[in-house]
């Protein structure tokens, strides 16, 4: 089963989040924000059908590049999805709560400079349809997430994850393929 046949599940929600959805690039039927979730630069994010993005979850789009999030998505509460060098959420994507997905780095620069004031480097990230990610994990900017992987609670992916593998720890690392 692909992540495009997967139906979207009902979810008992308020909704309440104040989010105009009118702003974004693109927002499709039954997206849901609860109450706290945030978004910036909305006018480059695109928001697929059956969208949950839960309480106090950031979708933070930059004044370049997009933030493209598929149809049947569920984005955990305290999220942080930053899109400066581009993100791309495939269909039937699972983000589990507090998951931070990053886009850009700071160049390193010799250590009489603080690193703050370094060019900012920018690159994508790719959740490809039907991944899920772990609760509190984090993903590195370059990084592509392959089609069904999964990857566990609190790992760090700082590197390319096969399609249907299961990654695990700090760095990520595979250590088996599901079935």
């Amino acid at each position: 089963m692909s992540g495009e046949d997967i139906t979207f599940r009902k979810v008992r929600s308020r909704g309440s989040g104040a989010i105009d959805q009118a702003r974004f690039k693109e927002c499709g039927e039954h997206v849901i924000f609860e109450h706290g979730a945030l978004a910036f630069h909305p006018e480059n994010i695109s928001i697929g059908s059956n969208v949950y993005v839960g309480h106090y979850a950031i979708l933070s789009g930059y004044y370049k590049n997009e933030m493209q999030i598929g149809s049947n998505v569920w984005i955990g509460q305290q999220c942080f999805l930053h899109s400066a060098g581009g993100l791309v959420i495939g269909d039937g994507v699972g983000i589990g709560p507090g998951v931070s997905i990053t886009t850009s780095s700071h160049r390193e620069l010799p250590r009489s400079f603080p690193i703050y004031a370094a060019e900012v480097e920018f690159a994508p990230v790719f959740l490809d349809g039907g991944c899920d990610i772990g609760i509190r994990a984090i993903i590195l900017p370059g990084v592509r997430i392959g089609r069904g992987a999964q990857i566990g609670a609190g790992a760090v992916v700082t590197q390319k994850i096969p399609e249907y593998a299961v990654a695990v720890g700090i760095p990520a690392r595979v250590i088996r393929f599901r079935d």
